[in-house]
């Protein structure tokens, strides 16, 4: 699908007192201008995101009341359940939690339900089957929660208190739990929207150390190091896809770090079995390596064998649990891919389902799993919001992604006389709907869909930073481009174009990709050096581009770095 481009223009002025307080290349100026990051504090905490500027902790309503509980029951020896979700933000707090627990001399267990089996959230079933049986006196939630009133009201009965901690939407009622620590919340002062769970969950462990060191409860205890545990925070983080600014920021600098100085002998099996050769890992290593193995557990067999992973103290042991979540991810993408080319070849059959302003298919027994996958897979290529349902019997569960400016709950939210149930946000959601129900819910959906809509052009977008002539090109633009990292949702790595582009050299590697030397108009300026993947075959044997769009990254080989350009469309 043909793109729009929107070439930014910052205002000349604060592009100038930036670059007047930073010293930095006029581009790198351009590009802080238009992330709104211009005032000296914006650019002070933008380039030191250090783990003492985290704020978000001191203004989450309900913290305070967590902490007090928590500290009694450590006190108390009480026995303690972190109840986690099973994707990777869920994954990652979980083992947060329960490390920094455990170093507390708790008596801790944790439980991650089984995605299919059980599903989403904390419900009766597992207060009657694992919570009560197993004597817990406090359960912790984490990711999860928000939603859960009858489970929380069973808990109670049963004498057993929980804190919830968690991101998703949330609505009063309030569950009446002993505390709801959620940045949604309606009468939460904290402008901490933008936390994963694990910022939630690493937000409770800031104040509760805090709170045990006023309470000098540590003694002979070793403190734990917070910084150990921004590994494990920065991968949720980036997998959930919230943007990455302010506290996200810090924290999944600060992991990064540490993963990139000394990974724990999980996530170091991880970098070697996902096949990263790379002195350092940025955040779309983890994005595209890392988390599909993660994610491969709890969608294809468990969640709780990522987080043995990422707890694995011996390396040979991470191995084995590294490689067994390789395996599960190679057949997920083989389920995925098989799912995908059914739609694909169904849509190509029944063009008339692309005229609406959604897709909404349902089939018997496809694999939970993975449909997420495919329905966001479904949502880029038609750029169109996609949800796919699997039915077992008269009753379906499903996922659905979404497209930047139409709100997936909100549509949702409006259909629910047609539904079991949902949950979700803007971009993602999972559904239950019965069979009998799947017109209505298509037509109320559309319709939804449709009114969002109304007036607004939805059509795929490039937006590019600056424009580019190839001697504007150096290793100080690039030096200075690094420091803006991590890349990824509300700080996207920079798009630059360059127009009067030729080919100087090319070269057509691996299945329908371009390596390329070129040089613009009759500039003297070195050819840059250019790597374009997945060609259209339009665009194979093309010499001449009116106007180009790519990042600027470097290429890494042989121990020897080079400047590169990764295009990204004409």
């Amino acid at each position: 699908m043909k793109k729009k481009l929107i070439i930014l223009s910052p205002d000349p002025a604060a592009v100038r007192e930036i670059q007047r307080q930073t010293g930095y290349h006029p581009v790198i100026a351009r590009i802080l201008a238009n992330r709104d990051i211009s005032s000296e504090a914006a650019i002070a905490d933008f380039f030191n995101p250090s783990l003492g500027r985290i704020r978000s902790f001191e203004s989450l309503v309900d913290m305070d009341k967590a902490v007090l509980r928590i500290s009694r029951a450590l006190l108390q020896n009480e026995k303690i359940l972190v109840y986690g979700d099973y994707d990777v933000d869920g994954i990652t707090a979980t083992t947060v939690l329960y490390e920094f627990l455990s170093a507390a001399g708790a008596n801790v267990g944790y439980y991650i339900p089984h995605r299919t089996e059980e599903g989403y959230g904390l419900n009766v079933f597992q207060i009657d089957n694992v919570i009560i049986p197993g004597k817990f006196n406090l359960v912790i939630t984490i990711d999860c929660g928000s939603s859960s009133h009858d489970a929380v009201e069973k808990a109670a009965l049963a004498g057993i208190d929980i804190i919830i901690t968690d991101h998703h939407n949330i609505f009063d009622p309030l569950p009446r739990a002993v505390a709801v620590i959620n940045p949604k919340r309606h009468d939460c002062p904290s402008s901490a929207s933008y936390l994963a769970g694990v910022g939630v969950a690493f937000c409770l462990i800031i104040r509760l150390r805090q709170h045990l060191r006023e309470i000098n409860f540590w003694g002979r205890k070793s403190e734990p190091n917070l910084k150990d545990f921004c590994d494990l925070v920065a991968m949720g983080t980036i997998a959930d896809v919230v943007p990455l600014i302010k506290d996200n920021r810090i924290m999944t600098r600060s992991g990064l770090e540490v993963i990139n100085a000394s990974p724990r002998p999980g996530i170091a099996a991880l970098i070697q079995v996902s096949g990263v050769h790379k002195t350092a890992l940025d955040a779309e290593d983890i994005a595209f390596k890392l988390s599909p193995r993660l994610n491969a557990a709890g969608r294809m067999d468990h969640a709780k064998l990522a987080v043995n992973l990422l707890r694995a103290k011996n390396r040979d042991d991470a191995f084995d649990l590294a490689k067994h979540l390789n395996s599960l991810n190679a057949l997920r993408q083989e389920v995925e891919q098989k799912i995908l080319q059914q739609i694909l070849m169904y849509l190509n059959d029944a063009p008339d389902a692309l005229h609406s302003s959604a897709i909404i298919l349902g089939k018997e027994e496809w694999h939970e799993g993975v449909l997420g996958i495919v329905a966001s897979r479904l949502a880029e290529k038609f750029h169109r919001p996609a949800i796919l349902i699997s039915f077992h019997g008269d009753t379906g569960k499903g996922s659905g992604r979404s497209i930047p400016g139409i709100h997936l709950y909100d549509a949702l939210c409006g259909c629910s006389p047609c539904l079991e149930g949902f949950g979700g946000h803007a971009m993602a959601a999972g559904i239950r709907v019965k069979k009998e129900n799947m017109q209505n819910f298509r037509d109320c959906f559309e319709k939804n869909i449709a009114d969002q809509a109304k007036g607004q052009d939805f059509s795929p977008a490039l937006t590019v930073d600056s424009r580019l002539t190839f001697d504007m090109i150096t290793e100080k633009l690039m030096d200075e481009l690094a420091l803006l990292q991590p890349f990824g949702q509300g700080n996207s790595e920079p798009l630059f174009c360059a127009e009067n582009v030729r080919v100087a050299y090319s070269k057509i590697i691996g299945n329908g990709h371009r390596r390329l030397s070129l040089v613009q108009g009759t500039a003297k300026a070195s050819p840059l050096n250019a790597i374009w993947f997945n060609v259209d075959s339009d665009n194979l044997e093309r010499q001449q581009f009116d106007r180009l769009v790519f990042k600027l990254r470097w290429n890494h080989w042989n121990g020897k770095k080079s400047l590169q350009a990764m295009v990204e469309d004409l």
